[in-house]
């Protein structure tokens, strides 16, 4: 990899996260490299700076932070697409990120990236736009929404808890309709956060597919759905005389859902990509580690597993 332009971005508020990405950027320098750097978080959005600032491809977006700063980088820096190094720094759960103990030594880590001494992780996404009008030729009444996690529609209010009415059609045909607080339309990667909360499937990230899982339906019949990647999803809410349901990406808000207007969710035309530098890299061990999956608390010994039959 050529490290001619980076991008580094930090937790917003974090003082060691934002030290790491000093000193990157410093050794970055030094190597010639241009680098713009900034605070990510949730009143912070540097990536549109970055992307009005940047005069070539961008090569490498380096982020200190958690799984939310990993996820902002993903979904703003979308369309542009570059290769992502998320570094735990000052994160929790770490589902996305590399540890820090990796990255430590910052010349070493750049010269395992410029000898190209890494392996990538594609991750599929989602796009979202607000719709209004017929299915020949729909008004786009918002921007397109993008997500690593999950798209969600679901109402907000500052002084109630608002229950709502959501329509769910799936390639032209209506499949349900879900009175609950909402419903969450999820990639892969995502499958293991809100959706797993809600009671969906956990779906392996190397997959291509989309969940749906009703959040707290008022029904016993309301099931989670996986459905096929190249399906398009569509949300009405029903029954409201005001604007209360929103429009979430990765749990940020999007925009407001006006009465008559539908949230349209299909499969995003670029991926995520991830940089792992751990040499032993497991779904499976993630979920053990990070979700605390024990599985059976009895346990047997298994004399056949390395047998020579």
């Amino acid at each position: 990899m050529e490290l001619k332009q980076v991008i580094i971005a930090y937790k917003a508020g974090e003082s060691e996260s934002k030290a790491w990405a000093e000193k990157y950027s410093k050794a970055l320098e030094k190597r010639n490299c241009k680098v713009l750097m900034g605070p990510s978080g949730f009143k912070d959005n540097p990536y549109p700076v970055f992307l009005s600032s940047v005069t070539n491809q961008i090569d490498l977006a380096i982020v200190f932070g958690g799984d939310g700063t990993a996820l902002a980088a993903a979904r703003e820096l979308a369309l542009a697409s570059p290769l992502i190094l998320a570094v735990n720094v000052g994160g929790h759960l770490g589902f996305l990120t590399e540890p820090f103990e990796l990255c430590q030594d910052i010349e070493a880590t750049l010269d395992r990236l410029e000898s190209d001494l890494y392996a990538i992780q594609r991750r599929m996404m989602l796009q979202a736009q607000v719709l209004e009008g017929g299915r020949i030729k729909p008004q786009p009444m918002s921007d397109r929404f993008f997500c690593l996690n999950e798209i969600c529609v679901k109402p907000a209010s500052i002084d109630r808890m608002p229950t709502s009415i959501l329509e769910m059609e799936v390639d032209g045909e209506v499949v349900d309709q879900f009175q609950g607080d909402g419903l969450i339309v999820s990639t892969p990667t995502g499958s293991t956060c809100y959706t797993a909360s809600a009671n969906g499937p956990i779906v392996h990230p190397g997959m291509e597919a989309m969940v749906i899982t009703p959040i707290c339906p008022l029904s016993l019949s309301s099931r989670p759905l996986v459905i096929p990647p190249g399906s398009v999803v569509n949300v009405w809410p029903l029954g409201e005389q005001e604007p209360v349901t929103k429009l979430w990406t990765d749990g940020s808000l999007g925009t407001t859902i006006w009465p008559g207007q539908r949230v349209s969710v299909t499969m995003a035309n670029c991926l995520a990509k991830f940089i792992i530098l751990r040499e032993e890299h497991s779904f499976y061990h993630t979920l053990r580690e990070k979700l605390s999956w024990a599985g059976t608390r009895i346990h047997y010994d298994n004399e056949h597993r390395n047998g020579s039959n």
